[in-house]
This record gives structure tokens, C-alpha cells and sequence, in this order.
């Protein structure tokens, strides 16, 4: 069963996610968004209400929630807010989902509990300047000096490059192309050598702070190596596979929110003396929004059973985030469309949908890049 809605669990915890969201997100959203500003102290609160580890075991301080609960989590603060959605994705299945699921005992003890408290926030580390999709061309590199890896290069594309505690972050210890010449490092913040760029003005998203990493002979200590040397690349993938999943909650939450802001807008407005929901372009419109609405949370949900129960999941994460992602840029588009004037100005929420939609489409892997992993899954069929 993919669709668990009537689950008691899952139901409290999407009452916790609406409250929060509304309470803590709503009030700041245009203020936030206009000033490009980072609350950090809301992704404190956030930590304090368990939503920074929500995978994460309790043993290691976090909720020990399935990925039905995160989905529904970043869809309910998504609704409000794409950009704490984002970052909430981010931290949860990137930085802290890479150490959970591929670092040894000692470090998911140190870093864990501090990333699901929220004590930490957590950054990621695979996208550089030259290199976005064809991660096996990175130039950052770690060459191993004694019981240390020296660290230059850079990243680019970061969320939480600045105010992030902690990265997770692949360098080349191999050779160009070579899919065992990648390793995974976790570098703190304050490490000689490390250091952030200015913060990324953007199109949406800009309450997610995005910036670069630098490393200048950065020196890290063999014992923050994650796995075993030349891992990293396979353990990227693996991630990705499961953070596609969170971008495509993402999308869906970005969808339900201009959906509902169109409906409700459309139920309210009125042209020769009739509600223009009731026009059959606007009716119809609408029907269509909410039908791939559903249709994408029931590939997302589906995504999510697959990795609860530790099943494989590339295919349907790509094909959940390729179909919500391009849903949630439809839906916001056509809700712009909806509100006509209204839509083109920042009285409404409809335009900041818009904005941050697009950015779904792009990262963890562009609509181009799904179809070229679902294409490949579907050729082993034949």
C-alpha cells in the first residue's frame, strides 16, 4: 500500500507540520523571501519539533520517522514555504542522510545528534562550476599526506555554503572519470583552509541560502573520511536516488500551494456577475491542476514505500521528481494565469510559487537527467 492517508501517525504528524508552517513560516514568508534572509533561528525551532532528523534513529537523537512522514512533512511546510522546504530537504537527505547511511559508528554519534537537533545545520557538497551532472569531472581533489587528505578546489550551487556547520563533501582521489576516484569527507566549519563565498542572488528559493565552498589546502584528519576510499561517487548516487524523493515532496507542496491559492481566488472572484470558477477554462484548468497533483503524490508515496522497505528505488524516485517537478512549475504557472493582474503582483502568493517552482526542475539532476535514468531503467526490461 503506497497511500497511507488515514494513518494516525502520519495524520499527527502532518497536523504538527501545518501548525508549525503556519505559526513559525507563514507570518515572515514575503519578508524573508524579499530581504533574501536565512532564519536560522526557525530551523533551531524546527530541530526542537524533530524536523531536522526525520529519518534519522532515535538512538542517534532524531524522530526515527519513515519517509511517508518526511514526505508529508516537506509537503505541508512546502505549501507554505518552498524555500524552508528546501532547506529542511537538504539538511535531512543530503548532509545528514549521507552520514547516517555511510559513516562509521564513531561519526554518526558525533554529528548526527547535533544535525537532528538542529544544533547543526548541514551542507552538501558534489556540484562545482565546471561540473553539475558529470560529477566524474570534478577538480576538487584530496591528496592523502600521512595520516591527513590535503583539499583544493571548490563547490558551487551549495545549500547552507555559509551558515552551514558541517559539509559532506566528495573530492577526486583518483583519476578524472573513474567512478572509484571519488572519496567522501566531512569538513566542520572553522577548519583552516575551508571557507564560503557570498550568498547567490536568485530567482526563488531565496530564503535558501546557496553560495560556493573553497578549499585552500584544507587539511583533513583520514579518520573524517566517509567509507572507504573511492566510495564517495557510489554513495552520491545512492543519495540521490533517495533525494530525489525529497525534491519531488518539495514540488508537490509548491503545487498544493498555488493550487489552493488559484481555487481560492477563483471561488471568490467574479466577472458578469459569476464566479470565475465557474467559467469552463478556469474549471477546467483547475480540474487538470488537481488531477496531476494527485497523480504525483501517488508516484512520490510510491517512491517512499519503495525505500521504507529498502527496495530500490532509482527509477521511481526519477520518475516521482520528473513528474511532480514539472507539475509544480504547471500548476504555479497556471495559477499566475488564474489570478491574471493579481497574479503578476506581490500581494499574492501566486508569483513566489512561480519563482521557486523552477528551481525543482533543476536541482538534484534536471528534468533531462530523469529521463535519462528512467530511459536506462526501462531498457533492462526489454
Amino acid at each position: 500500500m503506497y497511500y497511507v492517508d488515514s494513518d494516525e501517525q502520519l495524520a499527527l504528524v502532518k497536523e504538527s507540520a501545518r501548525n508549525f508552517a503556519t505559526n513559525y513560516i507563514k507570518p515572515f514568508v514575503m519578508e524573508w523571501d524579499e530581504a533574501q534572509i536565512f532564519p536560522i533561528d526557525v530551523f533551531k525551532k524546527l530541530g526542537e519539533h524533530g524536523f531536522m532528523g526525520i529519518i534519522v534513529p532515535e538512538q542517534y537523537g532524531g524522530s526515527g520517522l519513515s519517509y511517508q512522514e518526511y514526505i508529508t512533512i516537506l509537503d505541508e511546510i512546502s505549501k507554505v514555504c518552498g524555500s524552508i522546504g528546501l532547506s529542511v530537504a537538504a539538511h535531512n537527505s543530503l548532509c545528514t542522510n549521507h552520514i547516517l547511511s555511510f559513516a562509521n559508528e564513531e561519526q554518526k554519534k558525533k554529528y548526527l545528534p547535533k544535525l537532528a537537533s538542529g544544533e547543526w545545520i548541514g551542507a552538501w557538497g558534489l556540484t562545482e562550476p565546471g561540473s553539475g551532472s558529470d560529477a566524474g569531472g570534478m577538480n576538487t581533489v584530496a591528496v592523502a599526506d600521512g595520516d591527513y587528505y590535503v583539499l583544493n578546489g571548490d563547490k558551487t550551487f551549495i545549500t547552507h555554503a555559509i551558515s552551514g556547520d558541517v559539509a559532506v563533501v566528495m573530492a577526486r582521489t583518483g583519476e578524472k572519470g573513474d567512478k572509484k576516484g571519488i572519496s567522501a569527507f566531512i569538513v566542520e566549519k572553522g577548519t583552516p583552509g575551508f571557507s564560503a563565498g557570498a550568498k547567490m542572488d536568485k530567482l526563488g528559493m531565496r530564503a535558501s541560502e546557496t553560495g560556493s565552498l573553497f578549499f585552500e589546502d584544507c587539511r583533513i584528519h583520514k579518520d573524517q573520511l566517509i567509507g572507504e576510499i573511492g566510495d564517495g561517487f557510489v554513495q552520491a548516487l545512492k543519495l540521490l536516488d533517495g533525494g530525489r524523493i525529497s525534491i519531488a515532496a518539495l514540488s508537490l507542496g509548491i503545487a498544493r500551494g498555488a493550487y489552493e491559492c488559484a481555487l481560492k481566488y477563483a471561488n471568490e472572484r467574479e466577472q458578469f456577475n459569476t464566479k470565475i470558477f465557474d467559467f469552463q477554462a478556469v474549471g477546467f484548468t483547475l480540474a487538470d491542476m488537481a488531477t496531476k497533483i494527485n497523480a504525483s503524490e501517488l508516484l512520490i508515496r510510491q517512491a517512499g514505500y519503495l525505500k521504507d522497505n529498502g527496495k530500490k528505488v532509482t527509477k521511481e524516485g526519477a520518475m516521482a521528481k520528473l513528474y511532480a517537478s514539472e507539475t509544480a512549475v504547471e500548476v504555479s504557472n497556471e495559477g499566475v494565469q488564474i489570478l491574471g493582474g493579481y497574479g503578476f503582483t506581490k500581494d499574492f502568493p501566486a508569483e513566489k510559487y512561480f519563482r521557486d517552482a523552477k528551481l525543482c526542475t533543476i536541482g538534484e539532476g534536471t528534468s533531462s537527467i530523469q529521463r535519462m535514468v528512467i530511459a536506462r531503467e526501462i531498457k533492462k526490461d526489454v
